[in-house]
């Protein structure tokens, strides 16, 4: 099952590292809409980026496209003491991927680097 979510990431352009693949239960892709979910064993505090930290809820579901994953669901980032539920996330053309909250339009971006593994 690994092997198949990583394939979908690195052909819709993202780094590898951006999704975690530990205990991963279930995971399943609709090529005709991009819908993808993963199922893990247990929700996740994964990365750490500058003063962010991005937790993963077991069960984690979005749409793919080329350098854009739209209507995600079950990641949120900490910022300071504040979760905030993510959205979207996309590679601009300055290859910075930007993390993005339909809460009054935040966002934020890192180098895609941060997340080479």
């Amino acid at each position: 099952m690994q092997r198949k979510i990583r394939v979908l990431v690195r052909r819709k352009r993202f780094p590898i590292g951006l999704l975690t693949f530990q205990d991963i239960q279930e995971c399943g892709y609709v090529k005709d809409t991009g819908f993808v979910w993963l199922r893990h064993k247990k929700k996740r505090e994964l990365c750490k980026l500058e003063d962010v930290v991005l937790s993963f809820d077991a069960e984690i579901t979005a749409y793919f496209e080329p350098k854009k994953i739209k209507n995600l669901t079950g990641v949120k980032a900490k910022e300071f003491l504040i979760w905030i539920t993510l959205t979207d996330i996309y590679i601009d053309q300055s290859s910075s991927i930007t993390f993005k909250t339909n809460l009054v339009g935040l966002s934020k971006s890192f180098p895609m680097s941060v997340f080479n593994v």
